[in-house]
């Protein structure tokens, strides 16, 4: 009451302004002291609370720095293990060069550096070089023969990798895993003696064509030579690492492979002292047979933590201050208290811009509209440059930036139990722009009014992405047709209408005739062109809705949409004299090119997908089988289909009867008719399978349709390996037999390759090569005359014998016989089943008999199934005998063996 009388003191005290004074100070005196007394404690209190705030604060800087700063360093290594991915990718896409092409020579290896430019990703690239591996006295060498870029690389052309150590260690640990290897470091050829080791290697093997080696042994046969991609190491991780990384970290990457510490790189600085103590990151990359350390520390000047500028203890004393002066007036007089509820007024409204300030510096859209008039109020600066200046003015309506009718109308419902977050529209600009963004909206309440806020984030380029990826995964990136995986579900969802009663459809399989000549003389780049020129042809002959696919290679694949047997016979017809009559010109060569076509109908429910493409398939190879360059549909009452489809499953079993060792060995014994020295054994060799249901199955089902699809040389290996490497446990007795007589088809006298196959298996294995017999029949020996002779010469040199099979079913038996280097002849079993009976027969035997021994050479016959038919061979002069009469073939000793363990 005091302090109210003496701030507003009574109108009769005011007429005596002597009494006033007076009493003033008497009034003021107690109480200023207790305002000094408030205004110090509460200054203290601001201090002490402002230092704690300052304390908390520094320490979540700093530790948001090292947060950073771990960001940072982790960014950078992952940078370079992607740079050495990028090295590893470029080095394949070179192999892939080597894979596809036997041939390469420099000008293909220049062209496809040139293609590549790899210099423009990885400037620190030396060079790229092709070493071929060469058979020296000392063993093997590795001469550098191909390098891209020739021009300062010129002496690493001839140089041989054996004389620098790490580079050949290199070599040798690719050829080994058949993956991407680093070397140690080491200088460079193409560096000047005076400069540092600054080299590194990443070597790839280059091995023959064909599927990739999986032992040891076959990856050291079979590689011919290594790639090599060199660079200047310190520049490659340089490269590689973030500005930002260089700019606020030292960086120290060191090859610790082995225990020694070898340098590779270490970002410049002035002084170590610059490095700052506290965050470190230290980690081992493990790449290409190499392990690094990658040691990262923060330097000095971005380590330091928040400024004094910037921290809340300024700010903070200086709210101290003003709290005590806000105590102090209050403790004083009203009108003081006024004036600070005034400065507080102001310090508000200047917050609450500072709030504005920083919404509009957020990335992200914010809007704010009226919920009666649906009128934008407020809208950030993200806002209005992306949607355009006047959003934010009240004249443009939220519903009105949404494209689609539906999500227009859904703001209506918006209310406080309504989920509108992350929802993905179309939103147009003012200027009409349109673009996909990411939205969510929430009903606000601001200064009493119920107001729509809404944050909205722009998601077209990674809407682009998504859909490009879309793309590429149903599209072939050739011919941009669809690829075999979305035409296939194409044709499910037709399997599926026929099914619910839909108009039928057809399936078209093209296959291109002799497409294979056009990559062999032209290359694979010519064939590439004409399959992406013929895909264009082919859309233009389509009917509305047709699907077009590429399904592999130089086929392709259309679904006709409701077509009968006529309409697809129309478009097929189409197709195949569009092909026929284009004319593809490629360097000025020309080709004429056809296409074989199978159409199948999806016209009743109950067909599967698995059953269409089979069917298609086995047409197309049915209108190949007829000549080619026609159309063939199939149909399940013609026979010759029947047995083509038969012949492409039993192709299909056989495949899984190899891989899953269900092949077959049995022997059956040859007896000799006249008396001989060798008491082991004679047998020949027989092939079997047993199937899926472990029933033994006998080579007059499969060895069909192993001939067509071109298995027959891959069973022929099998059996020469099985029995060379067994030789030993062939026969039940447990004793090598004195002669081995294996078939050989017509297929396996064009491999070039198979008699060095044979000579090396006998030589690895020891076995005798006067006990070895190949048969090959008459009718492939005279067919592929000047081939069986050769191969014929190679095995007889070494000691291995040869027989004639089947003798005496050809038209010029006896005129080839002279010619042909044989050691023994098989009368063919027609003539042994009717000797008894046929007087023809009879003289048939007796003459290929004596004419045999005139060549001094040995005669068998086969089908021997009776003991009359044994003594008239006998009489005649055969030396030996095999059939049911004197052994019924059986299983030989190590696949019993096998089956009982």
């Amino acid at each position: 009451m005091q302090a109210s009388d003496a701030s507003n003191p009574l109108p009769a005290d005011r007429s005596s302004p002597a009494s006033s004074h007076a009493r003033e100070p008497q009034l003021k005196a107690p109480f200023s002291l207790s305002a000094w007394v408030w205004s110090l404690a509460a200054l203290a209190l601001g201090v002490a609370l402002s230092y704690w705030i300052a304390t908390l604060q520094q320490r979540r800087v700093e530790a948001e720095q090292q947060r950073a700063l771990a960001h940072i360093a982790l960014n950078s290594y992952v940078a370079l293990v992607d740079q050495l991915r990028a090295c590893e990718q470029l080095a394949r896409a070179v192999q892939t060069l080597f894979l596809t092409s036997d041939d390469v020579d420099a000008a293909k290896f220049a062209h496809a550096y040139d293609n590549l430019m790899p210099r423009q990703t990885f400037p620190s690239l030396q060079a790229i070089v092709f070493a071929r591996r060469e058979a020296q006295t000392d063993g093997d060498h590795y001469i550098s023969q191909l390098v891209a870029p020739v021009a300062g690389n010129e002496r690493v052309v001839g140089l041989d990798v054996n004389r620098q150590p790490p580079n050949l260690a290199a070599v040798l640990r690719s050829r080994d895993s058949n993956q991407p290897v680093l070397s140690a470091p080491f200088r460079l050829v193409q560096s000047d003696p005076r400069d540092p080791t600054d080299g590194i290697t990443l070597r790839l093997p280059v091995y023959t064509s064909g599927a990739a080696p999986r032992s040891l042994a076959e990856r050291r046969q079979r590689m011919v030579g290594s790639l090599a991609m060199s660079f200047r190491i310190g520049s490659l991780i340089e490269s590689a690492l973030p500005q930002e990384a260089r700019s606020k970290l030292h960086v120290q990457v060191s090859d610790i492979t082995g225990g020694a510490v070898l340098p590779l790189y270490e970002s410049g600085l002035a002084s170590h002292q610059d490095i700052a103590s506290g965050y470190q990151f230290d980690r081992e990359l493990a790449y290409g047979g190499r392990v690094w350390r990658v040691a990262m520390y923060p330097i000095g000047k971005t380590a330091a933590g928040l400024p004094w500028q910037q921290s809340i203890w300024m700010p903070g004393v200086i709210s101290s201050l003003l709290l005590a002066l806000l105590v102090w007036s209050v403790a004083t007089t009203r009108r003081r208290a006024i004036e600070l509820g005034w400065q507080m007024s102001r310090r508000y409204r200047e917050s609450e811009e500072r709030l504005r300030n920083l919404n509009d510096l957020m990335p992200a859209l914010v809007l704010m509209a009226r919920t009666d008039d649906d009128r934008i109020d407020y809208a950030n600066q993200a806002a209005r440059e992306r949607l355009g200046s006047e959003v934010g003015n009240g004249g443009a309506a939220l519903a009105a930036l949404f494209e689609d009718p539906d999500v227009r109308n859904s703001l209506t419902t918006i209310d406080g139990d309504t989920e509108w977050r992350n929802v993905e529209a179309v939103m147009c600009t003012l200027n009409g722009d349109r673009f996909w963004a990411s939205t969510s909206i929430s009903p606000v309440e601001v200064e009493g009014q119920h107001k729509l806020l809404m944050v909205a984030k722009d998601i077209s380029e990674q809407r682009q992405l998504t859909d490009l990826l879309s793309y590429q995964a149903t599209h072939d990136a050739l011919t941009e047709l669809y690829n075999r995986r979305e035409f296939e579900r194409h044709v499910e969802r037709a399997l599926l209408a026929v099914a619910k009663g839909e108009p039928a459809c057809a399936l078209l399989y093209i296959d291109l005739d002799q497409f294979k000549l056009i990559n062999d003389t032209s290359g694979h780049l010519a064939g590439d062109q004409l399959l992406s020129q013929l895909a264009l042809a082919m859309a233009d002959q389509l009917r509305g809705g047709d699907v077009l696919a590429r399904l592999g290679g130089d086929e392709f694949g259309i679904l006709a949409i409701n077509a009968n047997l006529e309409g697809a016979q129309i478009l097929a017809e189409r197709i195949r004299t569009r092909i026929d009559g284009y004319v593809y010109v490629w360097e000025q060569r020309s080709y004429t090119v056809s296409a074989s076509i199978g159409v199948v109908l999806i016209d009743r429910p109950g067909q599967t997908l698995r059953d269409v493409l089979s069917h298609a398939d086995t047409a197309c190879y049915m209108a190949k089988d007829h000549g080619r360059n026609r159309i063939h549909f199939y149909s399940e009452h013609d026979d010759e289909t029947a047995r083509r489809r038969g012949e492409m499953e039993w192709a299909h079993r056989l495949r899984w009867v190899i891989e899953e060792n269900g092949l077959l060995l049995d022997y059956q014994e040859v007896w000799p008719l006249q008396p001989q020295h060798d008491a082991d054994p004679h047998i020949e060799l027989l092939l079997r399978l047993r199937d899926e249901d472990g029933k033994v199955v006998l080579p007059g089902a499969f060895l069909p349709a192993a001939e067509r699809y071109g298995m027959l040389p891959a069973l022929d290996r099998w059996v020469i390996a099985q029995a060379i490497s067994h030789f030993g446990k062939l026969h039940v007795s447990g004793r090598a037999p004195g002669r081995c007589a294996i078939n050989l088809s017509a297929s396996s006298l064009e491999d070039d390759a198979l008699a060095d196959y044979v000579l090396n298996l006998i030589e690895l294995h020891g076995v005798a090569p006067s006990r070895v017999c190949f048969e090959i029949t008459e009718t492939e020996a005279v067919r592929n005359f000047a081939r069986a002779v050769r191969f014929i010469e190679r095995l007889r040199a070494v000691g291995c014998l040869v027989a004639l099979d089947d003798f005496g079913a050809g038209m010029s038996s006896f005129g080839y016989l002279k010619n042909l280097p044989v050691d023994v002849i098989k009368i063919d079993g027609s003539f042994i089943r009717d000797i008894d009976n046929d007087p023809m027969s009879y003289s048939i035997v007796k003459a290929i008999t004596e004419i045999g021994h005139q060549l001094k050479l040995e005669i068998v016959a086969e089908w021997v199934d009776s003991d009359e038919k044994l003594a008239t061979l006998r009489t005649l002069g055969v030396d030996y005998a095999q059939g049911f009469a004197l052994h019924r073939p059986e299983r030989v000793l190590y696949q019993r063996a096998e089956r009982k363990a």
